[in-house]
């Protein structure tokens, strides 16, 4: 119910209309890349991005979208036994538009600084946690490479011990289900490679490095280590 009540925050469950407490649920909508679906190949190609982002987020936005509007319906009936059966689907489907919304953001061209290395604090505290940028890489593709099924493999901020953590997730499960705040989120399901590296996860894992936006994982970092 955590869950629920953070992606009800997120999404905009709104009250209010005419003077009558009602609800009015915030549909939520499939974000927009910053750059084409070309725009990251060799690594990744233009066919992938486009069937990841048009059809597997557009599906999960749709479920989640009716998800909550069920559950809405279930509430207001205090349908006690629809309510319970359809916390997995708002999980699963919540779970699945979180994870790409970060996942859109963690990549980059090549010439929009895709690949660059991090700097600043966070390129301190990969040191200081991992050894090197390069250990941390090698670490994240061993895990990554060896999740059974379906999942993500996720570079992750434990704010309350100020600490990076390498963790995976299974399915769509996202990364607040852990504790964490993700910095750094990759994608080992089968539709974000299959179709251009086959069933050789290891090798997109190894490639997709050369897109990765390490930015966009500085600005989280850098926001979340403020007093």
């Amino acid at each position: 119910m955590a869950l629920l009540a953070s992606l009800r925050r997120t999404g905009g469950i709104g009250l209010k209309r005419g003077g009558l407490f009602t609800r009015e649920i915030q549909s939520f909508s499939l974000p927009e890349l910053s750059y084409e679906y070309s725009a990251l190949e060799p690594v990744i190609s233009g066919e992938i991005m486009s069937l990841h982002h048009q059809k597997h987020h557009q599906a999960y936005v749709t479920n989640y979208n009716k998800a909550l509007e069920q559950l809405e319906e279930a509430s207001a009936n205090k349908n006690s036994e629809a309510i319970v059966s359809l916390q997995s689907a708002v999980k699963f489907n919540g779970g699945g538009h979180i994870n790409h919304s970060v996942f859109w953001k963690n990549l980059a061209p090549v010439k929009e600084g895709g690949g660059e290395a991090p700097n600043g604090g966070l390129a301190k505290a990969i040191d200081t946690q991992f050894g090197s940028l390069n250990a941390l890489i090698v670490k994240m593709n061993a895990v990554g490479a060896a999740l059974q099924g379906s999942g993500w493999v996720w570079l992750g901020l434990n704010k309350d011990l100020k600490s990076l953590i390498v963790e995976t997730t299974p399915n769509q499960d996202p990364l607040v289900t852990k504790g964490l705040l993700p910095l750094l989120g990759i994608d080992v399901w089968e539709h974000a490679y299959y179709l251009q590296y086959k069933n050789v996860r290891p090798d997109y894992l190894k490639n997709i490095w050369k897109v990765i936006n390490w930015k966009y994982a500085e600005g989280v970092y850098e926001e979340a280590a403020k007093p």
